[in-house]
């Protein structure tokens, strides 16, 4: 009994540390492919004149997956001619603070809003925002990333150490 207690406890000290550990890779993942995104609106916009919704629906699968998402959502809801509202555009998306969260979602309104040269200036505006949020979000997952699976192990270590 003791020692099945010891894996339950060792086992949820490591998924907790590991769960911690996707949160803060995924959100620098996701601000990593904002900014690819930002660029790629940039270099279809200014070159071959693509809508929108072409340049969305041509990003690669990697991408795609690493937006958790909002591809799909913003698509959706331009398809279905609603109203973008921040609930739809960021469901299932849990892992950003709200001034995040804001500044995505203003990055979503404002395309093909604006003539094209005003759109290519928000587009770089928006681009330099999301590479600080984007430094600010690799810096937390190095710092905070790798320690919560070190803290896990050596939790996990303490726990078999307590009861052995």
């Amino acid at each position: 009994m003791k020692i099945v207690l010891m894996i339950v406890l060792s086992a949820v000290c490591l998924f907790f540390g590991g769960r911690f550990y996707f949160k803060f890779k995924r959100r620098k993942n996701f601000f990593e492919a904002l900014v690819y995104l930002c660029q790629k609106f940039d270099v279809e916009i200014n070159f071959s004149r693509e809508r929108v919704q072409k340049i969305i629906t041509s990003l690669d699968d990697k991408i795609r997956q690493t937006l958790c998402g909002l591809d799909k959502n913003f698509l959706s809801i331009l398809d279905s001619k609603e109203n973008l509202e921040k609930p739809k555009l960021f469901q299932n998306i849990s892992f950003l603070s709200e001034e995040e969260q804001n500044t995505v979602f203003l990055f979503f309104k404002s395309l093909g809003r604006s003539d094209i040269e005003n759109q290519l200036k928000e587009i770089k505006n928006f681009e330099s925002k999301f590479d600080q949020f984007s430094s600010a979000s690799n810096l937390e997952f190095k710092k905070y990333g790798k320690l919560s699976v070190k803290l896990a192990i050596i939790a996990s270590l303490m726990i078999v150490v307590i009861f052995l």
